[in-house]
């Protein structure tokens, strides 16, 4: 029989009475490995409100304490690491070693939201005024609510309601519905941590549930990855209905190659960084920017690539994992097609991708393209597969503006051997994350992820002090307590004296 995902909700796992079902498949075979619930209306509701009865007394639980389950979490999930990433990898496709690192940077996180007691200090200024002093404090807003994408299973989520438990809140998970197992364990493990009833709930649908999340009033923010459409949708949703929304949307990520960088490490870092995760990251580099003579590198490029090959999440010599649904396979191929009509160069063809022993995945092999131009379908587009597109420019001035001039600013990095073109580069360009001779520079967790313009919808970002902010409010308060020698004189103006 297959399995069938339940909902977690008042700290139980329940089978939801919904006759609506999806159906969870391995994209390397496309075998339905689970079935997912779209929960009913009433279970919506049973969720919210078991959260808002919880975060009346998990409020009042000192940091301190807080601060303790995470590290008894962070515990849980080093020990069952290697089990998440096989979880992990059968519902998503990724490789093993991939899978793994995507349950450690979610580890991460975890260990950070552990040094909650100093991240939520506020802060105190004796006599503001004669015998009147100033301290604020930093307090949880309430429930919050997290959508998440397909591509980390296990490192978004745990972006998100690690932190926002830990100052205070209680959180309802809505993970993807194609891979809904890898945060089903989350949960477990946290539950085992000792999580007290109600803090976490785990609900499953699509667009309803979602629109449940965003439109009632007792969540008091909402935190989103996914597409450009969707997640400007959720942003001007969740905020018509008062509540605090930071949207991760989509990319388009440039690495700019000057002639001076080492060709090797650039060639190393063009590969692992356009075709890692089948292209399925949001900071993936899908443009190569060469700048002057360093477009002679692009049949070395075209070279290294052509030695990648896709396969199994249990195949060690497989560079990655296929796509996550024939969806999606369907759609890279449409842009590879569409980018050939447009006049860009194909020097390397991932379409009848074929992988022995697995004729049903969703295998796209690595896809190359010259030539491209910025009215191009596969340059304007977030294609999400491994597909690079490589572009020329004369000079560093360039290249600077053709990045400043994409709608989206996630990620982009710079190779090179010069400290003055680096130090230029990471002042002028407008992408909120920015590597030097690293391809994909997503911050530790005690710096946030950082995407600017059409790549993020919001104030705050995710994890690092950031999130501290988009998950408490700051109360401020304005003390004074009376000498015996006090005046009984009236203040009439709003000067502090």
């Amino acid at each position: 029989m297959t399995q069938q995902i339940p909902l977690f909700i008042d700290g139980e796992f329940i089978q939801s009475r919904t006759d609506h079902w999806i159906d969870v498949t391995n994209p390397a075979t496309n075998a339905v490995i689970a079935r997912v619930p779209e929960a009913t209306d009433a279970e919506m509701q049973q969720a919210i409100a078991s959260a808002a009865d919880a975060f009346k007394i998990w409020r009042e639980v000192p940091v301190s304490e807080r601060a303790r389950l995470m590290l008894r979490y962070q515990a849980l999930l080093k020990e069952h690491h290697d089990e998440l990433a096989e979880i992990l990898s059968q519902e998503t496709g990724k490789t093993f070693e991939d899978a793994k690192g995507d349950v450690w940077r979610g580890i991460e996180v975890v260990e950070h939201a552990a040094n909650i007691p100093s991240l939520m200090m506020g802060e105190t200024v004796e006599n503001v005024g004669r015998e009147i002093d100033t301290y604020s404090y930093i307090q949880p807003l309430g429930v919050c609510a997290g959508i998440t994408p397909f591509n980390f299973p296990a490192m978004i989520p745990l972006w998100m309601f690690p932190m926002a438990i830990a100052c205070g809140n209680t959180f309802i998970l809505k993970p993807s519905e194609q891979d809904p197992l890898t945060p089903t364990r989350l949960a477990e493990l946290f539950a085992q941590a000792g999580a007290p009833k109600g803090v976490l709930q785990v609900v499953h649908g699509t667009k309803p549930q979602v629109d449940v999340l965003l439109s009632d009033p007792r969540i008091k923010a909402v935190s989103f990855v996914g597409s450009v459409p969707v997640g400007r949708y959720i942003y001007e949703t969740g905020t018509r209905h008062m509540k605090r929304v930071q949207s991760f949307a989509g990319a388009k990520n440039h690495m700019v190659i000057l002639p001076d960088a080492d060709k090797q490490q650039v060639v190393n870092a063009l590969v692992g960084a356009s075709v890692g995760a089948a292209g399925q990251r949001c900071m993936a580099i899908s443009v190569a920017v060469f700048v002057g003579e360093a477009q002679q590198w692009i049949p070395e490029v075209k070279a290294a690539l052509a030695k990648v090959r896709p396969g199994a999440w249990n195949d060690s010599a497989a560079s990655y994992g296929p796509l996550i649904s024939p969806q999606a396979k369907a759609r890279v191929e449409s842009l590879i097609a569409r980018g050939v009509e447009e006049g860009a160069e194909l020097l390397l063809d991932g379409r009848d991708c074929r992988v022995e022993g697995f004729p049903d995945g969703n295998w796209v092999g690595p896809t190359l393209f010259a030539g491209v131009t910025p009215d191009m379908d596969i340059y304007r587009e977030e294609i999400f597969g491994p597909v690079l597109s490589c572009m020329t420019v004369d000079s560093l001035t360039d290249a600077i503006t053709l990045v400043n001039d994409s709608p989206y600013g996630n990620g982009t990095s710079l190779f090179t051997s010069s400290g003055g073109a680096a130090r230029r580069y990471q002042h002028e360009i407008e992408v909120g994350q920015v590597g030097i001779n690293i391809p994909i520079p997503v911050p530790l967790p005690f710096f946030s992820f950082t995407g600017w313009k059409g790549s993020f919808y919001g104030d705050q970002h995710a994890y690092g002090k950031q999130a501290v902010r988009f998950y408490t409010e700051t109360k401020t308060i304005t003390a004074r307590w009376f000498s015996s020698d006090a005046t009984a004189e009236a203040n009439f103006s709003i000067q502090l004296r």
